[in-house]
């Protein structure tokens, strides 16, 4: 059944333990991930709500491309358009969402190529699964880029911290330096970065609460975010102070495009697992 959130069409899904998701037919957004009774996503509070402005928090779905790495809006369209819902899936300890995006005039007025792409949205007690499908439904091969931009809810940005990057090529685009990521990841100033992504999950420590995030293979890359203070001021759909209590940690493909084949697939995940 539909419901409105901010006067935006949703979906939920639950299951017996309490767990819940919502989700935004716009863009397929995840805007809630509840589990153990606390929130997990951030979601800020000046949002536009107009039915077609990027939204600021959750889970946006980033693609045909990464932030403005080519020529199409800034992370591309997905997370602008209507996506189809599809009917829910519920048991007690399992709920799955599937949101449907199909090449429509829109789409291949800017991005002339066939797909269908497809947001599978998997919910068990204490985890979240999402799952971006690129199918190529052209004749040509298909290339693109893009994230599962996910903004995890912390206490304080200040305490927050990071394990599991250590090692990991790391390039910090605010100074466009190359290097090699530090055991920890502590926050503060803004923090922009682009890792190869790690063969295990990491961990994000936020004072008592932990939570796992995991990402397939298929994603290349990983993205860690925080605007710091005075880029999240100026921000107008960022709430006052909003930085202090959020940090993105993107499972994404940046430097090199994935290339589909002709009537092929691809599919690429990222799973949060709530530890404490």
């Amino acid at each position: 059944m539909v419901e409105f959130f901010q006067g935006q069409p949703c979906r939920r899904i639950r299951i017996a333990c309490g767990d819940a998701v919502l989700v935004a037919l716009q863009g397929a957004h995840v805007l809630s991930w509840i589990s153990s009774g606390r929130e997990r996503l951030f979601l800020s509070e000046a949002n536009r709500w107009d039915g077609h402005s990027a939204i600021r928090g959750g889970i946006p779905v980033c693609f045909p491309q990464f932030n403005a790495r080519g020529s199409l809006p800034k992370h591309g369209f997905a997370r602008n358009l209507p996506w189809q819902a599809g009917v829910i899936s519920e048991e007690p300890d399992h709920a799955q969402l599937v949101c449907t995006l199909a090449a429509n005039p829109d789409t291949l007025a800017i991005w002339p190529q066939l797909f269908e792409a497809q947001l599978h949205i998997d919910l068990r007690p204490g985890q979240l699964q999402v799952t971006l499908s690129v199918h190529n439904t052209g004749q040509t091969p298909l290339h693109f880029s893009g994230a599962l931009h996910t903004y995890l809810a912390v206490d304080d940005i200040a305490q927050a911290q990071l394990i599991g990057l250590g090692g990991q090529p790391e390039w910090d685009s605010l100074a466009d330096v190359h290097a090699f990521a530090a055991p920890t990841l502590h926050f503060g100033a803004e923090f922009d970065r682009v890792y190869a992504a790690a063969p295990s999950p990491l961990l994000l420590q936020d004072g008592a609460h932990r939570l796992e995030i995991a990402q397939s293979p298929e994603w290349a890359d990983t993205v860690v975010w925080n605007p710091g203070q005075a880029k999240g001021a100026a921000m107008a759909d960022m709430q006052a102070g909003g930085f202090a209590r959020m940090l993105c940690v993107e499972a994404a493909q940046v430097f090199n495009p994935v290339e589909v084949a002709a009537a092929g697939r691809w599919d690429g995940w990222q799973r949060l697992r709530v530890v404490a």
